[in-house]
């Protein structure tokens, strides 16, 4: 009897505790097992829906890789991925390769507009920062070429003021350039110069800036 006593009184302070704070343990203990179940259901979620995203990428890779593809049937497909599979790995991959397809058969407006999809789709926090650079870099040329310089330097201005990619430093000093101001692409030319480590590149680079003196 005495023994049970004991044990009753070791687990009493625990008792106390418990009795004091139950709902704030109880509403902790809910809430670990409700985000649980979240996080399982989300992932559970992301998973199929990367499952049903390869399907319809390979159908779309298979559909443009015929000698006589059917265009339409290929677009519906991609905006099926990016209406209803957006987050996944295989809608960029399909944006960006559909965007080289179009800028490549000289179709820039459609390749400009997969473009500025995949630059939106992989902007800001945790986001893809390879596709995201590819699609402003390759957005950029476009614009610059139509002669929409303002927009082509926006494009670039997320890596131009701060980025360790010579060639980006070099693309801002071509359109600053045709721009007419002239001392702002000599800094660009600068900057590219200084992070180029080929000497072809360098070499290049030196000619764009003894055509700016000269």
């Amino acid at each position: 009897m005495n023994e049970v006593f004991e044990n009753n009184m070791k687990f009493a302070p625990l008792l106390k505790f418990y009795y004091r704070y139950k709902v704030i343990i109880l509403s902790s203990l809910f809430a670990v097992i409700t985000i649980t179940a979240i996080s399982l259901f989300l992932s559970a979620a992301s998973e199929r829906n990367h499952e049903k995203a390869a399907v319809i990428y390979n159908d779309w890779v298979e559909e443009v890789s015929q000698v006589e593809s059917d265009k339409s049937k290929a677009d519906e497909l991609l905006n099926e991925l990016i209406t209803s599979y957006k987050k996944t790995g295989y809608t960029k991959l399909a944006l960006l390769s559909s965007a080289s397809m179009s800028a490549r058969d000289g179709e820039n407006e459609k390749a400009l507009e997969s473009f500025i999809i995949l630059v939106n789709l992989t902007d800001g926090f945790r986001s893809n920062k390879l596709y995201n650079k590819l699609a402003r870099v390759s957005s950029a040329r476009l614009l610059s070429s139509d002669k929409q310089y303002d927009a082509a330097l926006n494009m670039l201005e997320k890596y131009s003021s701060k980025s360790t990619d010579a060639y980006i430093h070099e693309l801002t000093g071509d359109i600053l350039l045709k721009k007419n101001e002239v001392l702002l692409a000599k800094n660009q030319y600068l900057s590219a110069k200084d992070k180029y480590i080929d000497e072809a590149s360098q070499s290049i680079i030196s000619m764009k800036l003894a055509n700016i003196e000269s």
